[in-house]
């Protein structure tokens, strides 16, 4: 589990650099988007795999 854990964060943290970079580069609006969207999917996916986890 600890390793699920690793990968999760470590995506998250890739995820929010997109957002930020894409907010900070101007005309790059989509990758903000991009960026916004694949945080929030990754965040799910670990909460998810985390609560299924925990009650097995």
């Amino acid at each position: 589990m600890n390793r699920i854990l690793t990968v999760v964060v470590v995506l998250a943290l890739v995820w929010l650099a997109l957002s930020i970079l894409g907010a900070v580069v101007e005309g790059l609006l989509w990758l903000t988007v991009v960026g916004l969207v694949l945080l929030a999917a990754t965040v799910v996916y670990g909460w998810v795999k985390g609560r299924t986890r925990s009650r097995s």
